[in-house]
């Protein structure tokens, strides 16, 4: 008997080769399955919801004609978190250069800021704390940023992000590690 993710593999393959059929409501279950996740990722490397979902409707736009050359050598989430990240990388190279960096442990500062007690005022201490990760990551050159959502926000092992970006471990790690450094110092203001 197939487990989950074989019969999940399976049927994403299914859905593929249907798609490279011109099934149109094939490539629109594959859309269905994966649109959160893209427009989250778009999201966070843009950060204005808007553009995200238009990037996103672009890289699925992109994918659908480049489907042809998919080979299953990798996932087709991978492949499809590609092309999402290309087309946000491409947008944030035209439309906004990167800002430079800024030292404090990220765990350790929303760990300080996370509390049992769940009162108004708590809440809306961590909602600020989350607002200004999400300024901060914003603030990220475009490839640290990229880095560190691929590995940190979406849970991306190493070897993933590898086939996404198509770049060498050992530079990812550093583009996550430098990524970090600088929210690190960017959040220093909430010790």
């Amino acid at each position: 008997m197939a487990t989950p993710t074989e019969q999940d593999a399976a049927d994403e393959a299914g859905l593929v080769a249907r798609s490279l059929r011109q099934d149109h409501e094939a490539f629109g279950q594959l859309v269905e399955r994966y649109a959160g996740v893209v427009i989250n990722l778009a999201y966070r490397m843009v950060g204005d919801r808007a553009q995200a979902e238009d990037l996103a409707q672009e890289a699925f736009l992109a994918a659908f004609k480049a489907l042809p050359t998919f080979r299953a050598e990798s996932k087709f989430s991978t492949w499809l978190y590609r092309i999402a990240t290309n087309k946000c990388t491409d947008w944030l190279r035209t439309k906004r250069p990167g800002q430079g960096p800024q030292d404090v442990d990220i765990e350790e500062t929303l760990d300080d800021r996370v509390v049992e007690e769940r009162t108004p005022e708590r809440m809306l201490a961590q909602q600020q704390v989350a607002e200004q990760l999400d300024r901060a990551i914003q603030r990220l050159p475009p490839l640290y940023r990229q880095a560190f959502i691929l590995k940190h926000v979406e849970g991306l092992s190493y070897e993933e992000m590898q086939q996404v970006l198509g770049v060498s471990t050992d530079t990812l790690k550093m583009r996550v590690y430098k990524g970090r450094v600088q929210l690190s110092r960017d959040l220093a203001q909430f010790r």
